[in-house]
């Protein structure tokens, strides 16, 4: 019986070019027993399908649902077409297009097939550190055009000899069309360079790396998006002498162990924590300490966490082979600069840090951080957004122009929008110096590239001297429009859940220009993406010295103390007295009395600073917000009764007065209150206070639904706390999940805010 032949066509979108999707569709076809082609176009993958009717529609039905694990279909258009007679069905060779909509894959972690192949000494690539296949490897940091094939990625140099050729064609093979596939024979190399760059001759420079960190030297290791440096965690004197080098005095340094088995030694985790763990993003994952453990004290000082992941790579793989608990990784540049990614860069930017270099040859086109994430409130948290997630876009509930937003001063992103896709970057670092400036540059460049985006106008900090509003006024091009810092977080979160607004949105964080000119950051909002009115905030106090004041947390302590108790201050016995001295505090008390240099702010973290320093845990730091992260860290979660808050609504804007929580953390200190209990009762009572004020506004605008952001939020206790509280009164609560809630999202909720104003 003649079956009805008929064909169609199948336009896909999404992340569907170098995740095996192509020999997905051959194998696919092959089982149906149809006829025709599947090709990489720039806007995704086209196939075209002959054959029995039936067999079509399995095919179709199939299509989505058995899709490679790597692919990220957003988009299938299906249309019918003219059956042509096709016999074969055949991969065609990639189609560059006008229409760049294709979505680029992340870098991802080596897959367990090549894991088995790197330790098998019958395989031909046996210990060769840059295995990889279609499942698993570098893509993003690799790629400098689209369609996503060898010669527009750092692999075309390396000419493939026979037996990889044959791999790559044949589509049959898991390593079909894996742009970096490579072997010993054709692929790149490692080697191991001393302190001036010379080669030393070694046949194994990875074991003769590990023999160096066991012997307590610092190593400069070059991986997938840049350069860590490393030592043997459990080297006291190693850690010490790397934080000493790099000028990284406290801030917490990542952990990269070589399975779980080695993780249980040190750390606890639960079975979502393990699943980020085990993910084939390998992101840094936060997890409580455990006690006793064998790890530096240094690595993680003043804080329960470590931040630990996995090996990603297979070069990471054979460097922990030796049997290590544990290696600090920690991105490879100094202080405040981007991380290293080119050999040449690596050996002039970490001289005088690294004792020896472990290079390879295949160049990284785009540097990309270790992405950190935590499991918190149900949900995936990140703290920094970057390698493993990075391209895949944010998906929105419409479509927008085109956007380019440059983010914050802090923790930059930049955001590009295409139709309902917004693209945030990799973690580009604090833009505060010329070497962040054109890593911001670059990136702006290489995704406006492989994204071909043409952007219409151009979002921004209202700061005038944030470096990326600097840029954005400077490029003269395309129109640019200001977005307020908290309006754009309240409008990130609401992008992430396609929540169309009026929403409350409680926008806590350390610094951020209002529109009346202060220091926002303790703030409750009403609006939408088009605009927003000022419901309730932290009551104003002086920050003296301004941008010094976040440096040196006794300062706010100091102008909440006299905001409180005047000048009786100086009557009280606490410790910031002892351990600031009393000439620093005079002058400091002179400025807020002569309101010198003392901008008005209502920031939440300043106000976590200032406890932090008039309970004595820290008068200064070497990181932002180390003050807060140790207030929060010694809080005995048992203690959570607030203290008495007081909110003042005479003007029609609910203000939130620190001086009533102020006098009643002095108070426990005077009385001898442990600080731990102190540190709780801190907590619950700004939940209170700001949970009361949200509260209020939805019942005078007849709202019920809050979003939380900022980075205060990045605070467990706050996160949990304000989200339990308010969900207890009926409120619908949403926080992130896709984007950090610190300033390394404000740039998706300035596209969202200034595509609103184009409109």
């Amino acid at each position: 019986m003649n079956q009805r032949i008929i064909a169609r066509q199948f336009h896909v979108n999404g992340i569907v070019q170098g995740v095996g999707f192509r020999p997905f569709v051959y194998q696919l076809a092959q089982r149906h027993g149809l006829a025709g082609q599947v090709a990489n176009t720039s806007a995704g993958v086209t196939i075209a399908v002959e054959g029995p009717a039936e067999a079509v529609a399995a095919f179709e039905r199939d299509l989505p649902v058995q899709a490679p694990p790597l692919a990220v279909i957003t988009a299938i258009q299906a249309q019918a077409i003219a059956p042509e007679g096709l016999q074969r069905f055949d991969i065609a060779t990639s189609q560059a297009q006008a229409l760049r909509a294709t979505l680029v894959s992340p870098d991802v972690g080596v897959c367990a097939d090549c894991l088995a192949e790197l330790f098998d000494p019958a395989d031909r690539r046996h210990r060769y550190p840059f295995i990889n296949c279609t499942n698993c490897g570098p893509r993003y940091t690799i790629i400098e055009d689209v369609p996503y094939d060898r010669p527009k990625t750092s692999m075309r140099r390396f000419v493939m000899c026979r037996r990889c050729q044959a791999e790559y064609d044949d589509p049959a093979n898991r390593r079909f069309h894996a742009q970096p596939n490579a072997c010993p024979v054709c692929g790149p190399q490692v080697a191991f360079w001393d302190p001036q760059g010379f080669p030393v001759d070694t046949p194994d420079p990875i074991g003769h790396a590990a023999d160096l960190l066991k012997n307590g030297a610092v190593l400069a290791i070059k991986g997938l998006g840049g350069f860590h440096l490393a030592v043997d965690a459990t080297n006291p004197e190693a850690v010490a002498r790397l934080r000493s080098r790099k000028l990284r005095e406290e801030k917490p340094l990542a952990l990269m162990a070589a399975d779980l088995e080695q993780v249980k030694a040190f750390a606890c985790f639960a079975e979502a924590e393990q699943a980020l763990l085990l993910s084939v993003q390998r992101p840094i994952v936060l997890l409580a300490k455990r006690y006793p453990n064998p790890i530096a004290g240094a690595v993680a000082p003043a804080n329960p966490y470590f931040g630990v992941m996995l090996p990603y790579t297979p070069l990471h793989c054979l460097l922990l082979d030796p049997g290590f608990t544990a290696l600090v990784m920690t991105s490879a540049n100094r202080s405040d600069e981007p991380i290293c990614i080119a050999n040449a860069e690596a050996l002039e930017r970490l001289a005088g840090i690294a004792d020896g270099f472990l290079v390879h040859d295949r160049d990284i086109y785009l540097r990309s951080d270790d992405s950190i994430v935590r499991h918190l409130e149900g949900g995936q948290r990140f703290v920094r957004r970057s390698r493993g997630y990075v391209p895949v876009p944010v998906f929105l509930s419409k479509a927008l122009p085109s956007v380019l937003a440059c983010g914050a001063e802090l923790k930059n992103t930049v955001c590009l929008t295409r139709g309902n896709q917004a693209f945030v970057s990799q973690h580009i670092g604090d833009l505060e110096n010329l070497a962040a400036l054109d890593f911001f540059q670059m990136t702006v460049a290489h995704l406006q590239r492989i994204l071909d985006i043409q952007p219409q106008l151009v979002a921004c900090d209202l700061h005038p001297d944030y470096l990326g509003t600097v840029w954005a006024r400077q490029q003269g091009r395309l129109p640019v429009i200001g977005v307020q810092h908290h309006h754009a977080h309240m409008a990130a979160c609401m992008g992430e859940h396609h929540l169309p607004g009026p929403v409350i949105g409680l926008c806590l964080d350390g610094t951020g220009l209002g529109s009346d000119g202060a220091i926002w950051g303790g703030e409750v909002l009403v609006g939408d993406f088009a605009g927003f009115e000022r419901a309730g905030h932290l009551a104003y106090t002086p920050l003296p010295g301004g941008a010094a004041a976040i440096k040196q947390p006794w300062r706010m302590g100091l102008s909440h103390l006299m905001a409180t108790f005047g000048q009786g201050w100086a009557d009280l016995d606490l410790p910031l007295r002892q351990q600031v001295g009393a000439e620093p505090l005079a002058f400091v008390a002179r400025m807020v009395q002569k309101q010198v240099n003392c901008p008005p702010t209502s920031s939440l973290g300043r106000l976590f600073d200032a406890v932090a320093a008039v309970c004595g845990l820290r008068q200064t730091v070497s990181f932002e917000g180390q003050a807060a992260m140790e207030l929060e860290m010694v809080a005995d979660r048992g203690e959570m009764r607030p203290y008495g808050f007081q909110i003042d609504a005479g003007t029609g804007v609910y203000r939130i007065l620190p001086q009533t929580i102020v006098a009643s953390v002095v108070h426990d200190l005077v009385a001898g209150t442990p600080v731990a209990k102190v540190s709780a009762r801190f907590h619950a009572t700004v939940i209170a206070a700001f949970g009361d004020v949200a509260a209020r506004v939805g019942r005078d605008r007849g709202l019920n639904t809050v979003v939380l952001s900022g980075g205060s939020l990045q605070n467990a206790i706050l996160l949990t706390g304000l989200t339990r509280f308010l969900r207890a009164r009926g409120l619908a609560v949403y926080s992130h999940t896709q984007v950090p809630c610190n300033d390394g999202g404000l740039s998706l909720g300035q596209v969202l805010v200034a595509a609103a104003a184009k409109a």
